[in-house]
């Protein structure tokens, strides 16, 4: 098996990738030229392709370079990062939080807020993929709202934040749902979640007779109803702070809850765990009742 590049393997890929020329990376890297074309030897019989197209014009990269230079500028980024994100971290002035991407615009605003004397680092991606990289110990907390429909990786524990819901969002001018059976019969209606009921969702509202499609994120779904004055349906926390004159939330015509959950590791991080109470109030969250 390869062994792994090395930082200064590294260096020299992106060195060579950005100038275009070995001899101009050697001096930028205060290396002689021989060592640097037998160090780039190495690397392409550890990679086992070309990395360059070497001629008197200078080295242009493979598509195999080009990708090692990609990879190399991300680590190296990483490790220029290294020692003061490691003292932050002593001092409890730094923290990774993910959150998936409808949430971030609301979540992350509050926390820097709240948080103003640590530097928080902003992530948004899938909620499995963020679980995961807390379990890794790459990140210190997540939120996500699929918890309870996962099987969390070991090593991430999950503490409930809030209860959100479905509502009706009603744009200015726009009539509320009928009634009767079918309340939203040959209704336009965008509608979002940010769980994994989406399916079950769409088939609801089909049953209660709206045309209904998906949007991609819940500020997505809200200018659809916007731009053409429809009703959509959202989690209330969508829309706790943003609703414009005359837009109001009326209840959804069938129940459907939410959950949000912070994902962390065994220990975690205490400022952000005392924050929650607050966090659920300005999400509009409702408590988590435990049974038992």
């Amino acid at each position: 098996m390869a062994s792994s590049p090395s930082v200064e393997d590294l260096r020299l890929v992106l060195t060579i990738s950005r100038t275009g020329s070995v001899g101009t990376a050697a001096r930028e890297l205060r290396i002689s030229q021989p060592s640097a074309s037998q160090r780039l030897s190495r690397l392409e019989r550890a990679c086992d392709t070309q990395l360059f197209f070497r001629d008197t014009r200078g080295a242009r990269p493979t598509p195999a370079g080009t990708e090692l230079a990609r990879r190399a500028e991300h680590i190296l980024g990483h490790l220029e990062e290294v020692y003061d994100a490691t003292r932050a971290a002593a001092a409890g002035r730094r923290l990774v939080v993910g959150t998936f991407v409808s949430l971030a615009p609301i979540l992350f605003p509050v926390l820097d807020a709240e948080l103003s004397d640590i530097d928080i680092e902003q992530v948004a991606d899938h909620g499995q993929q963020l679980a995961g990289m807390v379990a890794e110990g790459t990140m210190d907390a997540a939120f996500i709202a699929i918890a309870d429909q996962m099987v969390l990786p070991r090593g991430a524990v999950a503490r409930p934040v809030g209860r959100d819901e479905l509502v009706l969002f009603v744009p200015r001018g726009v009539a509320p749902p009928g009634t009767g059976r079918q309340p939203l019969r040959e209704r336009d209606l965008p509608f979002s979640t940010y769980d994994r009921g989406a399916d079950q969702i769409r088939a609801r509202l089909i049953a209660l007779g709206a045309n209904a499609r998906r949007g991609v994120t819940l500020g997505t779904t809200v200018a659809m109803a916007r731009h053409r004055s429809q009703l959509a349906l959202i989690p209330r926390s969508a829309l706790s702070h943003e609703l414009r004159p005359g837009e109001r939330l009326v209840p959804a015509p069938f129940r459907y809850r939410l959950t949000l959950t912070l994902v962390t590791g065994p220990t975690p991080p205490a400022r952000l765990l005392a924050l929650l109470p607050q966090l659920r109030d300005a999400l509009h969250l409702s408590p988590v009742r435990r049974s038992g």
